[in-house]
Formats: structure tokens, C-alpha cells, sequence
């Protein structure tokens, strides 16, 4: 295509066919075009911001009256609302997303089940991976406190990226960066100087001395990782917002082939136990976080090039423009014989942490959304993190060895409980992005229909892992996995069946979780979750008293996890109820529309005076 072509040919909204080459939506005169592409056009002008800029039909009147530079300026647009994947269907879209979304959501407790494998099968008893269970309980409360990172990121970036407040979704990325870095250099210090009443807390006295010990060294070690969790968070909120997983998911990929090398060497070769377990992690955690710093930083590549030292440019209106059809790449063609500083045209988005102090205005709607969610995350972290410490104390009276059993036990269920929960989570990592998406192009169809098409995956998710869990149940390969232990065993067996009944629902729950997150629905969320947390700690209660008159077992543990079902049930119902509402921005089943249809319909029928 030579610079005439394709200076017309830039001048029509662009589309990929299914080859992934790029195609014009509209036709000239001659060829004409179908009313369908049309339509669709004309919409899509009306929610979303063009990436070509308004100014783009009047290239040639610019030139002529001789606008001066600061127009050029001015027509700056995020190349990111180019999108080349219209031809995806919500499906392939949702899963684009979502598939490499999966390494991200799962790398913390991907990382310590592979710790607690090697920890449990070099171990002469369950005293080091009790105490490992009691640290690592008090570091999934502290870490997924503070989830808000990612959570609100994601959303209030996609939403500003689809509106074409460029400038906002970047500021919004270095206050998140920020403020990671802050909140992950308070918990280390936090950690390190109440790292013994806090594990008193979690119950490692009724463990046995042993058991504390492994928890300290393998507390002392993790807590350096803070900052580096809270980085990796952050950063994967920001990615996430630019539609972007891929490039998270190669790096945490990268960074667990680091931590299980580690603790082949550490654990399985040294023999270091749990301590072992925390370098290995922490080491991995460190690598991942140092990498996407530079990669937001512009000073390493991203896989989809939507970031990074390889992204694409976004390039001022008012210069002719060439699309490579082979590799979708945007190449600036300069117009005036070189005359033209291209440097001073060209720019990328870097996103670095903020070094000066914003004003409200510009933080407060990071700080707002964080805070209800931080204080949704407290109520359920809360409950978990209570949950290990009933479960320390639930052997009956027996002995520490019984205790240790329990914990050993409720630590293995709560891994496989994580690691499925964020499995069914990056269905909720693709609804974040796209509903947000969709609310700041206006496009409430698309909300309807990106939720319904989650709800659905979500289904056959849930009973895919409820299969898997089970054959791994039934088989014996669970338990044989994770100890040799008889009374770990013996303790972990009725909790394993729980897990598996509660898949179905569990995927449910976390899909209806993205969806209201990607609505920014969070002060509702964290009232929901104060109430369905005050549901299953009234049945626990309930439970452990009648239980106790019909059981010679002085064991809670299964009361224990029969409320955190009872947590999830009533997640579902508030998740449900808030989705169904037709004044709220999902309405699913649109019976907002189909309401005031029957409003119209009425007004019509009803009889005027000259009819009667």
C-alpha cells in the first residue's frame, strides 16, 4: 500500500477479519456496505472513544489552516482502543483473559502447596508442617488483606482506558504502585516485630514447642516478601486493566519453575524444612515483582506489547499512518520529508510509582474503593485466619499430637480450597477487565452479555474441579500426596468431601464476585460480606454445641468447615440478589427494559375520552 492508500484507507474505523488481518468496517461509495457494519459503527461511535481522534476526517483542513503544534498535542490518543479482536466472540474474549489470568491468581498458593508437598514428604512428623500451616495461615490474612491492589486497580483502570481518560488510568497505576510499596514495607516491619503474639494468636502454642519454631523461621523469611507481594499485585491490577494477562502469566510461570528448583535444593537436597520453603518462595516472589516493575517501567518487553519497552505508539491524528498487516503493528509514515521531531510525536505509557504526595481529588477514588474493600477482605480474612486457629485447637483435648493433626490437616484442605478458589477466579479476572470495559464504553448490552457468558463457564468449571477433586479423593492420591501421616490423614478425609460438593457453588461465588467488582460495587460487596461472615460463625456456634451432645469426639474441625459452606452459601445469595436488581448497573436479566416496555404498553392501551 503506498502513502496515499493509506493515508484513506486510516481514515475508516479498522476491524481484524479471522485471519487477524486488518480490514476496513466501512467501504467506499462504490463498494458500498452491509447495513449490519453500519449499525454497528454508528454505535460504537457513540459509547467509545476513536482511536484515530476526532480530528482524523479533517487531516487535510488541518494542514491547509496550519495548526500549529499543540494540536498535534491534543490529538494524542491511547492506541489501546484500537481493537483488534472484534472478531472474537465474548467467549474466546472471556477466555483470552482468563486462561493466562490463571498463573497470576494462583502463583501464592501454587508456590506454598508446593511447599507444603515438600515439606510434608521430607518430614519425620507433622510438627514442621504444623508450624509451617500456623505461619503460613497469618501470611494468607496479611498478603490477601491487602488484595484491593489488584482488585480495585483492574477496574478503575479499564473503565478510565474505555473512556479515553488516558492520563487518568496511568495516574491511577503509579498511586496503586505507590502505595503497594508503602503498605508491603509496614507489614515487614509489622511481622517481624509481632511475629510471636501473632502466631500465639494462631494457635502454635497448643502445637507443641517444635512446631512454633518452624513457624518463627519460616515467618522471619517470608515477611521480606512483603513489599514484593504487594508489588505483584499492583502491578497485575494495572496489566489486567489494559486487558493485558499473558504477560503475567509468562512471568509468574518463570518465577514457580524458581521457587520449585529452590526447594528441590533447600528442602529435598539440605533438608532446611520449612525455612528452606520461605527462601525458596520469597526469592521467587522477589524475581516476579523486580520484573513487571520494569516491564510498567517501559524497560523490558510485555508479551502483548500493549506495555513495555515493545508497545505500541501512540502517534498524533494529524500525521499519515500505515497499518502492517502482517503484524498489526502501527508504523508512522513521516509526511514532511523529515522535517518533523518524531520523538516529540511519538509516546509510550510508562507507569511508575508516584514520587510526590496527590491531592484528593486525584487519590480519592483509589483510596475510597481500596477501603471498602480492604475492610470486605479484613471480614473474610478474618474468618479464615480464624478458622486455622479452631482448627489448632480442635483435637479433643487429646495432646498436642492431635492438635497438630487437625492444623496439619486443615492446612492441606485450606491449599486445595485456595488454589481451586483462584482457578474459578480467573473467570472473575476476565469480568473485572471486560464489564468495566464495557460500563466505560456505556455499553450495557455488552455488561449483560459478558456476565451471562461468565456464569456459564463458571458452571462447567465448578463441576470440572468437583471431578478432578474427586478422582484424586477416591483414588488415595490426595492423601498420599501431601503426608504419610496416619492422623493427618484420618482428620483430612471428611474435609476432602466437603471440598468437593462445594465446587460448583465456589466457582459461582468468585464469577459473581469479578462481575460487581468490574461495576465497582465494593461498598456493597463489604457489607454483604459482614453479613455472611455473622451467618457462618452463628452456625459454627450452632453446630459445635449440638455436636458436642452427639459426638464423643471432642474434634470441631468439620464444624469448622461445615460454616465455611455456610460463608459461601450466603456469598452466593448477596452476590445473587445485587446482580437480578434492575436499578443496579448489571440487571442481567434487563427487566429494567422490560419494565418500561410494559410502561409504554400501558400508557397505550389505556382509553382516551374520544374512545369512550
Amino acid at each position: 500500500m503506498d502513502l496515499e492508500e493509506g493515508t484513506n484507507a486510516l481514515r475508516q474505523p479498522l476491524l481484524c477479519d479471522d485471519s487477524g488481518s486488518a480490514v476496513n468496517a466501512n467501504e467506499d461509495e462504490n463498494g458500498g456496505s452491509s447495513n449490519n457494519n453500519n449499525n454497528k459503527n454508528e454505535e460504537r461511535s457513540n459509547t467509545d472513544t476513536s482511536f484515530w481522534g476526532d480530528e482524523a476526517d479533517d487531516v487535510d483542513d488541518d494542514e491547509e489552516d496550519g495548526e500549529d503544534d499543540s494540536s498535534a498535542s491534543s490529538a494524542m490518543e491511547d492506541y489501546s482502543d484500537v481493537d483488534f479482536s472484534q472478531s472474537q466472540s465474548t467467549g474466546q474474549e472471556i477466555l483470552s483473559i482468563a486462561i493466562p489470568a490463571l498463573a497470576g491468581l494462583a502463583i501464592d498458593p501454587l508456590m506454598t502447596l508446593a511447599d507444603t508437598v515438600f515439606v510434608g514428604r521430607t518430614a519425620n512428623d507433622s510438627a514442621a508442617l504444623a508450624g509451617m500451616g500456623s505461619a503460613a495461615a497469618l501470611l494468607t490474612f496479611c498478603f490477601y488483606l491487602f488484595n484491593f491492589l489488584c482488585t480495585v486497580t483492574t477496574p478503575l483502570i479499564s473503565q478510565r482506558r474505555a473512556a479515553g481518560e488516558e492520563r487518568g488510568a496511568i495516574e491511577i497505576g503509579g498511586q496503586a504502585l505507590s502505595l503497594a510499596m508503602l503498605l508491603g514495607v509496614t507489614l515487614f516491619g509489622v511481622l517481624l516485630a509481632l511475629s510471636n503474639p501473632l502466631l500465639t494468636i494462631m494457635g502454635t502454642g497448643q502445637t507443641g514447642e517444635t512446631a512454633r519454631s518452624y513457624a518463627l523461621s519460616f515467618l522471619d523469611v517470608r515477611a521480606i516478601a512483603a513489599p514484593a507481594v504487594f508489588i505483584v499485585s499492583a502491578s497485575t491490577g494495572i496489566l489486567r486493566g489494559y486487558l493485558d494477562t499473558r504477560t503475567t502469566f509468562v512471568i509468574l510461570l518463570g518465577s514457580n519453575l524458581v521457587n520449585i528448583s529452590l526447594d528441590v535444593l533447600l528442602i529435598w537436597w539440605l533438608r532446611m524444612g520449612p525455612k528452606g520453603a520461605a527462601i525458596a518462595t520469597t526469592t521467587a516472589e522477589w524475581i516476579c515483582a523486580a520484573s513487571l516493575l520494569s516491564i510498567l517501567a517501559g524497560r523490558l518487553p510485555s508479551v502483548d506489547g500493549k506495555l513495555g519497552s515493545n508497545q505500541l505508539k501512540r502517534l498524533p491524528s494529524t500525521t499519515n499512518w500505515e497499518v502492517s498487516r502482517n503484524t498489526q503493528q502501527i508504523e508512522l509514515i513521516e509526511e514532511s520529508g523529515g522535517n518533523s521531531n518524531l520523538s516529540q510525536l511519538q509516546s509510550k505509557i510508562v507507569v511508575t510509582p508516584t514520587l510526590r504526595i496527590p491531592s484528593w481529588d486525584a487519590i480519592q477514588p483509589l483510596i475510597v474503593a481500596s477501603s471498602s474493600v480492604f475492610a470486605r477482605t479484613f471480614v473474610l480474612q478474618l474468618s479464615i485466619a480464624g478458622a486455622a486457629a479452631v482448627a489448632t485447637r480442635s483435637g479433643g483435648g487429646s495432646g498436642s499430637e492431635a492438635a497438630s493433626a487437625s492444623i496439619a490437616a486443615h492446612q492441606i484442605a485450606l491449599q486445595l480450597w485456595l488454589l481451586c478458589s483462584f482457578v474459578c477466579d480467573a473467570l472473575a479476572a476476565a469480568s473485572q477487565a471486560l464489564v468495566a470495559d464495557r460500563l466505560g464504553r456505556e455499553d450495557s448490552a455488552g455488561v449483560r452479555d459478558v456476565s451471562k457468558t461468565i456464569f456459564a463457564y463458571s458452571f462447567l468449571l465448578g463441576l470440572t474441579l468437583a471431578a478432578a477433586l474427586g478422582v484424586g479423593n477416591y483414588s488415595g492420591f490426595l492423601l498420599n500426596l501431601f503426608t504419610n501421616d496416619k492422623s493427618t490423614q484420618d482428620a483430612l478425609k471428611p474435609l476432602l468431601l466437603l471440598l468437593i460438593v462445594a465446587q460448583p457453588l465456589n466457582s459461582f461465588v468468585f464469577a459473581a464476585d469479578g462481575v460487581l467488582q468490574g461495576a465497582s460495587l465494593f461498598a456493597y460487596q463489604a457489607k454483604s460480606m459482614v453479613l455472611s461472615v455473622l451467618v457462618a460463625l452463628a452456625s459454627f456456634f450452632c453446630l459445635q454445641y449440638f455436636g458436642r451432645k452427639e459426638s464423643e469426639s471432642g474434634s470441631t474441625l468439620i464444624y469448622v468447615w461445615y460454616s465455611l459452606v455456610v460463608l459461601q452459601v450466603m456469598r452466593g445469595i448477596t452476590s445473587l440478589w445485587k446482580l437480578v436488581e434492575k436499578i443496579g448497573p448489571i440487571d442481567i436479566f434487563n427487566r429494567r427494559q422490560f419494565m418500561e416496555a410494559e410502561t409504554v404498553e400501558d400508557d397505550s392501551d389505556e382509553d382516551t375520552p374520544l374512545d369512550r
